[in-house]
Formats: C-alpha cells, structure tokens, sequence
C-alpha cells in the first residue's frame, strides 16, 4: 500500500505508530497485524474508514451540531433500490460495496462516506443531494443565511453555493483532519477545485498524487478514479464545482 495510505490511516485515528528519535514512524509486529486486519476490512469487506472504525472498535468522528443531515437515510436508499429493482446483494455488487455493509446503512447501523454515497448515486440513477432533506431552492442568489450544508460521518462538510443550475454544481468543502472521501469514486464531467485554506490531498487512479495548498486550483476529469483527504492537522477549506451537477 501507499505511504500516503499509512498517513491517513494514522490521521484518522485506525494506527498510532511510535516514533523513533529521528521521528521516523516503527511498525511492531502487533502493529502490522492490525493493518492488514484493516486492509482485509476495506479490500475484502470493502467498508469504508467508519466500517473499519466501527469494526476495530474505534470511537466515531463527531460531528458539528449545525447543518442539514441526512434523515432517514436508509430507508430512502432502501426505497430507491427497490424502485431500481435491485437485491441487496447486486445492489452492493454494482456499488463496489459489501452486501452487508449496505444492510447496515439502509438499517441506520452505518454511515456512508462521501465515497460510498457517490457509488451508490451511480447505482440508483440520482443525486447525493435527493438523500437529504433540504429545502428546494431556485433564486440564483443565495444569501449565506440560506445556504444549504451537508455533513457526512467522514468529517466532511458540504455548503452548496449553487442551485437549480443545469450544467455545474458549485460548493465549499470543509475537510476535517483526517477527514476525507473515505475510498475512491468516479462519475462523467469535470471537477475544478479552488484551495481557501489547509492542506488537500488527491490521489487520482492511484497513479497520481497531489498535494494542494492555499492558493493552488486543480481540474480533472470525473471518469479518473479519485480520492482525497486532509493530511493535516487543520481544517481544509476549498470550492468545488462539478459538472454536471453530481451532488
């Protein structure tokens, strides 16, 4: 696995690895053990970073208290599979997720990553926007008062700057410390991403890796596989627009 892959492991809280005098991280046998327990959980049983959480017995990220969630998340996908005609078992398969770990979110027991939404938006034919109760908008002005948030289990916060537009979606991403994608996605269109604040990293097709700062703006094209997270102990602040709207 990568070095950046350890990196966030250990952000988010799944290793603690010592360090030497010369700050080098060492791995114990015990150690090792643990990350392919965890590589087993997100390669074999593909859960996401709170699947694994949950299952090494880790505590849960918190989450702000403000901000639209997602209510009654599970029941809505479980509506949308069925709508879709699908088994919980070719559901998962089509999302590149785990049969149970599905199960899990549509009995409320898991929480998708920013990831797992994604995939499961593909599989359904909507948007992650439509698992949210928000209100609709349609004014081309949105005062900040009205501005729409999502925040998802993976330490991430979505505000939507845009709405009822037909060809991009505009937002600010608000990324914890180890917060992030939780796995990779891909979907049609294009993303520009415009860095405020902190420290962004995004891997794309797990070739490609770069590191983005305050200041620095990256397009890419959405059909590359793409995962990001913050790398940092502070937050990351960005815009995002996406088009199509994917969100």
């Amino acid at each position: 696995m990568s070095p950046s892959t350890l990196r966030l492991w250990e952000n988010v809280g799944l290793v603690s690895p010592a360090r030497s005098d010369g700050r080098y991280r060492l791995y114990s046998p015990e150690l090792l053990d643990v990350l392919k327990r965890i590589k087993y959980l997100r390669d074999v049983k593909l859960l996401n970073l709170p699947g694994i959480r949950e299952m090494l017995g880790k505590p849960a990220v918190s989450q702000p208290a403000n901000g639209a969630r997602p209510t009654d998340l599970g029941r809505k996908l479980r509506v949308l599979r069925k709508k879709r005609g699908l088994g919980v078992v070719e559901a998962a398969k089509r999302a590149k997720i785990s049969a149970g770990f599905l199960s899990a979110i549509e009995l409320s027991k898991a929480n998708p990553s920013v990831a797992t939404l994604q995939r499961l938006t593909a599989t359904y034919g909507t948007t992650v926007l439509n698992f949210y109760d928000t209100r609709k908008q349609s004014n081309r002005l949105i005062r900040l008062k009205e501005r729409r948030v999502i925040r998802t289990q993976s330490g991430v916060t979505m505000e939507l700057l845009s709405a009822g537009a037909r060809q991009l979606q505009s937002m600010i991403f608000r990324v914890q410390p180890g917060g992030g994608s939780g796995g990779s996605y891909s979907h049609q269109g294009e993303e520009f991403i415009y860095m405020m604040e902190g420290t962004l990293e995004l891997w794309l097709d797990e070739l490609e890796s770069h590191t983005l700062r305050a200041g620095d703006s990256f397009w890419f094209e959405s059909t590359v596989g793409h995962r990001w997270h913050n790398p940092s102990t502070l937050e990351a602040v960005l815009i995002w627009i996406n088009t199509p709207p994917t969100f």
